[in-house]
């Protein structure tokens, strides 16, 4: 997944995008590092939060209009 790459283009610092996902900042760092498995749901709040759409995250390309 992007989240690191697209936080910090967003300049987004961890605790700042934990209360966009309401999740633990603790849980930011483990996201970008894979070290934790995350629910759709949060994958969502991800996109919502960083304006993204969900295949962004995963480096899919976009749709073009």
């Amino acid at each position: 997944m992007r989240v690191k790459q697209l936080r910090k283009e967003k300049g987004l610092s961890y605790r700042t995008m934990a209360q966009l996902c309401d999740v633990d900042y603790s849980d930011i760092s483990k996201i970008e590092k894979g070290q934790i498995n995350i629910t759709l749901g949060t994958v969502l709040e991800l996109s919502k939060a960083l304006g993204v759409e969900v295949r962004e995250l995963f480096g899919f390309p976009t749709r073009e209009n």
